[in-house]
């Protein structure tokens, strides 16, 4: 079957086409005839060997891919996986991580979805946003900054998006930001002020200037690192400035199902759509990853499989 494997960690031309031998369905497991696969940024830092955490590292060769979507027993369905696998046409997963696509919601916009609407929704809920408040969203022309815009907008909270590109400052606008600052400013932080909530999907001194933003009983949220690192903010300093710090994900593989389940059904009602920015063919992997570190994207991107 074809697949994209990579079998040394480097650049973005480390990801090549390949056959491959079939993939078979393990016990308790279904294979997905692929139509799209998700394309992360952490998998770009993955395939470069920086990964966030050493664990993270997969052995090699490998086909990276986290997050798959197409047809098993005639149904519409996407999954996600284990961390590797996605890159294929043919995906063999858990059928516990199997997720129907409801009606009104495409295959596509499903598969989208699938990470960064569950990792949207997660940070909503925990920041439990109420009216009025005011809300950073940093990344906000990416995957799940164009998502958090829309929820926190939806919560009845003023969002102040952050962005790298005039096209991204005015795609968050379109999508519900009262104000949109560029973060190459030097001064960009005398253009957002206090702000009740941060979800700082930058990481780095943008992030920690993010933080220096919020009053006592804000919320600073990280949940990228597109800058290359997280943010310098440790529980000691959150705990001094009286300041919420939380950190990671859903807590299991059931709670990550029920979320993509959540943000999918929140498509289905017209309250939620994903911006997706590119699609490229699975054997164009290496560009795609070129052009999310070269931030030349918008939105999310998304590997095609051609049947």
């Amino acid at each position: 079957m074809r697949a994209v494997i990579m079998r040394e960690f480097g650049p973005p031309e480390v990801l090549e086409p390949a056959e491959v031998d079939e993939v078979r369905a393990g016990p308790g497991e279904v294979v997905i005839e692929a139509e799209f696969a998700n394309v992360t940024f952490v998998e770009t830092q993955i395939r470069a060997g920086r990964a966030p955490h050493p664990s993270m590292l997969p052995a090699l060769p490998v086909i990276l891919g986290n997050g798959t979507g197409g047809t098993a027993g005639g149904r519409r369905v996407v999954a996600s996986l284990t961390g590797t696998g996605g890159y294929a046409e043919r995906v063999a997963v858990d059928a516990g991580r199997l997720i129907e696509v409801p009606d009104g919601v495409s295959l596509r916009d499903a598969v989208a979805l699938l990470a960064d609407g569950r990792t949207a929704l997660s940070l909503v809920r925990r920041a439990g946003l109420t009216p009025g408040e005011t809300v950073l969203v940093e990344a906000a022309g990416g995957g799940v900054g164009t998502l958090l815009v829309q929820l926190a907008r939806r919560a009845g909270a003023r969002v102040v998006a952050l962005a790298g590109s005039p096209g991204k400052l005015d795609l968050a606008r379109d999508l519900g930001a009262e104000v949109a600052v560029d973060y190459r400013r030097e001064d960009w932080p005398g253009q957002v002020g206090e702000v009740d909530v941060v979800f700082d999907g930058v990481g780095g001194e943008v992030g920690l200037a993010a933080f220096g933003l919020l009053g006592a009983g804000g919320r600073f949220y990280p949940f990228g690192m597109a800058s290359g690192s997280f943010a310098p903010v440790t529980p000691e300093l959150a705990e001094s400035r009286r300041i919420t710090l939380l950190r990671g994900g859903p807590a299991n593989a059931e709670e990550s199902v029920a979320l993509s389940r959540a943000a999918l059904a929140e498509a289905a009602a017209g309250r939620l759509r994903p911006v997706i920015g590119q699609e490229y063919e699975l054997a164009q992997a290496s560009a795609a990853h070129a052009a999310i570190e070269a931030r030349a994207t918008v939105g999310k991107t998304l590997l095609t499989v051609p049947r």
